[in-house]
């Protein structure tokens, strides 16, 4: 089966380790060809190109930036995208008949794209819903309600749900959000939520002890990591108020390690403050953040509290593939903090409550007992419903007959 993936993450290598390049490799490996395609975007000064990695062939598609730039060019960069996309699609992928279509959200502006591989083709079209906009640029004051940009970018996520065939939602309430605010047929849409392959990582107590000094870290610190992006919707003013309530507090040490909008402001206040229990790194490249986050103790999620969307970020499942609990802050919407709390890997507690966020800081980082359980709870539900051959399971169960 010929397997066509859109995607706006820049991928160069198949063997990468992320949610959509683990997909692809169940894909190669169950004998499928996958295209994949992707951008390059312009601060990287490199033309389109088409190259092989592994059994897939990568079309990387020159682009404006579109990730961690300013609003603007984003907005712009997104809607160029799609025509973009289908301009390389008809020159280096015009000889292929695809048998399915896979995309991501964002961006919502695919539509136009998959509709020609529907069409020429007569692919099956299946959307991995992982970001749900324009609402989410509302609920932050990004773009406002009914106005004429909001209008717009609702009409191109109408357009988008009804091109496509089956939509994969990240979690139950994710599907009832989609449910209740659009006129989507419920039978095609279902939950896939974010998987891995994970990987067999043990570190030893004396190896960790090595990790934490090549970085500086006390090592009778219990380590509390965040690793991700640093923008609008993590909410770093609650990140920043938890920093600032816990400054000099022994025993206590924060890795904080991502690029986004909100870097700035968030290295602007740790360098001010002179923070001693804070290591904020921009970037580290993955196999490296890799190694620090395995000597870590606890795994840490924010997001913004006004949101109305049920976000469940990623980031969860490299903390439950490290056996660490998981300390999230976050809006009342998403279900990520039922599955942490009802499953007793980790604790949650509402953004903006510092309080109750800073009691259970506290907990954990006296609680080795409860670190561990927590830590292998978080495993064994990883292996139960998050591994990316139940994801090619669920999105395969819909191509039977092709």
């Amino acid at each position: 089966m010929n397997i066509l993936f859109l995607t706006l993450v820049k991928i160069n290598d198949v063997a990468e380790r992320n949610i959509y390049t683990d997909l692809i490799r169940v894909f190669s490996n169950n004998g499928h060809q996958v295209c994949i395609v992707s951008p390059v975007e312009r601060r990287y000064k490199k033309p389109t190109a088409v190259f092989t990695s592994g059994n897939v062939r990568i079309l990387n598609v020159k682009t404006l930036n579109i990730q961690k730039t300013n609003f603007l060019e984003k907005g712009i960069g997104t809607l160029l995208v799609e025509k973009q996309f289908e301009k390389a699609i008809k020159k280096h992928y015009s000889q292929i008949k695809f048998d399915l279509v896979l995309y991501s959200t964002p961006p919502i502006t695919f539509t136009n794209v998959v509709k020609f591989i529907k069409n020429r083709d007569k692919a099956v079209s299946y959307l991995l819903l992982k970001d749900i906009f324009p609402q989410n640029a509302v609920d932050l004051d990004m773009i406002k309600k009914d106005g004429i940009l909001h209008r717009f970018f609702k009409q191109k996520e109408k357009q988008l749900y009804d091109i496509s065939d089956y939509i994969g939602c990240m979690s139950p309430a994710n599907v009832r959000f989609i449910t209740d605010h659009n006129a989507v047929d419920p039978k095609k849409i279902e939950v896939n939520p974010n998987s891995i392959e994970p990987l067999e990582i043990n570190v030893s107590d004396e190896e960790k002890k090595h990790i934490k000094a090549d970085y500086n870290i006390p090592l009778d610190a219990v380590t509390f990591i965040y690793g991700g992006n640093l923008g609008k919707p993590q909410g770093i003013d609650f990140l920043i108020n938890v920093l600032k309530t816990n400054a000099g507090r022994k025993g206590l040490f924060f890795v904080i390690i991502g690029q986004g909008t909100e870097y700035p402001k968030l290295h602007a206040w740790v360098t001010s403050n002179k923070a001693d229990n804070v290591l904020l790194l921009q970037s580290l490249p993955k196999k490296d953040y890799d190694v620090l986050l395995s000597s870590c103790d606890v795994g840490l999620i924010f997001l913004d509290k006004r949101f109305t969307i049920p976000n469940f970020p990623s980031r969860l499942l490299s903390y439950l593939e490290n056996k660490m609990p998981v300390l999230a802050a976050t809006d009342s919407n998403t279900d990520v903090g039922e599955v942490i709390t009802e499953n007793n890997i980790g604790i949650w507690c509402l953004s903006g409550n510092i309080d109750e966020f800073n009691e259970a800081l506290l907990y954990l980082q006296i609680n080795s007992a409860a670190r561990h359980t927590m830590g292998t709870n978080g495993y064994d539900f990883m292996l139960k419903n998050y591994l990316v051959e139940q994801s090619y399971q669920t999105i395969m169960k819909h191509l039977k007959n092709v």
